[in-house]
């Protein structure tokens, strides 16, 4: 929390150095509508993750049960963990500094720039580094979600619609399903995942189809959206 607290102090510090304003151009102020989209791209993104697991069930054979020591705490530990984690990245790459490029560059140029180091930053989180194969696919599939993001802030000027996309997957992928860094979460596996013996069709549309389903409905949901002009 006290590094959260540290990027606020600075992100106000840069924002107000150069252009005299402040955090209102994260959009942090609530209203009714940014709240709405908060629940609705949060929601479609978390489906479209879920689904990944469920054509594991049914194509890999693999099983879930509810986690036995599910309790209150971890359920508030875990949530608790993934809103810092989100925030903590959203500020980096979605941040002032995403802000400052869009005035002084373009829209495009910053929404690639952060995109690009969304992509690199995941090799060090993703301890990779060195591995050339598993580079060059983690910073395609998290490059593109650097875009997504990166244009929901571009199109809004607020958090609220990449943080939901943002935690939508993260939390979906890492706590409900117990794929993530902090130790099981609501579902665990009692089966592990086994041989496919289908089609490469069927197994690429299994490992990608719930990725490329969270881009494109997330994207044709914001492309609908009007440009927005205020920055509060």
């Amino acid at each position: 929390m006290l590094g959260i607290i540290v990027q606020l102090a600075i992100s106000w510090l840069l924002v107000w150095l150069f252009y005299k304003e402040n955090l209102g151009v994260l959009g942090f102020l609530p209203t009714k509508k940014r709240l709405a989209d908060f629940v609705l791209f949060f929601i479609v993104t978390a489906v479209c993750c879920a689904s990944g697991f469920l054509l594991r069930f049914i194509f890999g054979n693999e099983k879930w049960m509810i986690n036995p020591k599910l309790n209150g705490s971890l359920i508030l530990d875990g949530v608790w963990w993934n809103i810092k984690s989100v925030l903590f990245e959203e500020l980096i790459f979605r941040g002032v500094i995403f802000y400052i490029l869009i005035k002084k560059l373009s829209a495009l140029k910053a929404i690639i720039i952060s995109a690009v180091a969304f992509g690199i930053y995941h090799w060090f989180s993703f301890g990779i580094l060195g591995d050339v194969k598993q580079m060059v696919i983690v910073f395609f599939m998290t490059g593109l979600m650097g875009l997504l993001l990166a244009y929901g802030y571009a199109k809004t000027f607020s958090l609220y619609i990449p943080s939901a996309i943002h935690l939508g997957w993260n939390f979906t992928q890492g706590f409900i399903f117990s794929s993530g860094p902090t130790g099981n979460g609501i579902f665990i596996q009692v089966k592990g995942q086994a041989t496919v013996n289908v089609g490469y069709v069927v197994f690429f549309c299994v490992l990608l189809l719930p990725v490329i389903s969270m881009l494109l409905i997330n994207y044709f949901l914001l492309k609908r959206r009007k440009q927005a002009i205020s920055l509060n």
